[in-house]
């Protein structure tokens, strides 16, 4: 599977869901999807930026965009951190990482003086053909969410 860049059709995928659902890109066209990329369920950064965007959903709705977020977690702990969270989107379980080495979002990290492999914090922003036309890479929660809405009203 090739990796995504700028201006280029991302390949099509299919994972697992929350809601007993299998997401498919190709089932997404007509409308913009934000692939967001998190390290791991119900931690203090992954669950602010999820709140984040469950907190602009409307806005987004109301830009013909669908969220979805990522991580390798398993389809139990995504179900639990939607639930606990109120998530209006769904969380798909990458846990043998096909589509994080699709995005290129698996990193070398140091955490605490120990180096791990995990994901890096990412955001594509996938246009209603399903071409990539934006990236947010190493992103910081703080704002995060209001950059990527004004890239869906500038495009």
């Amino acid at each position: 599977m090739s990796k995504v860049s700028i201006g280029k059709k991302v390949t099509d995928f299919s994972l697992q869901s929350t809601g007993d659902q299998t997401i498919r890109l190709s089932d997404l066209k007509g409308r913009k999807v934000v692939l967001y990329f998190y390290p791991k369920d119900s931690t203090p950064g992954c669950t602010r930026e999820g709140q984040d965007f469950r907190d602009s959903i409307k806005k987004f709705k109301s830009g013909n965009t669908v969220i979805l977020g990522v991580s390798r977690d398993n389809l139990s702990s995504h179900e639990n951190f939607k639930r606990k969270e109120c998530f209006p989107f769904e969380l798909l379980s990458d846990a043998d990482e096909t589509l994080c080495k699709q995005f290129d979002v698996i990193k070398k990290k140091n955490i605490y003086g120990k180096k791990v492999t995990g994901i890096e914090r990412s955001t594509f922003l996938i246009d209603e053909k399903g071409i990539l036309i934006k990236e947010w890479r190493k992103v910081n929660v703080d704002g995060h969410v209001a950059e990527v809405l004004d890239a869906i009203k500038n495009c």
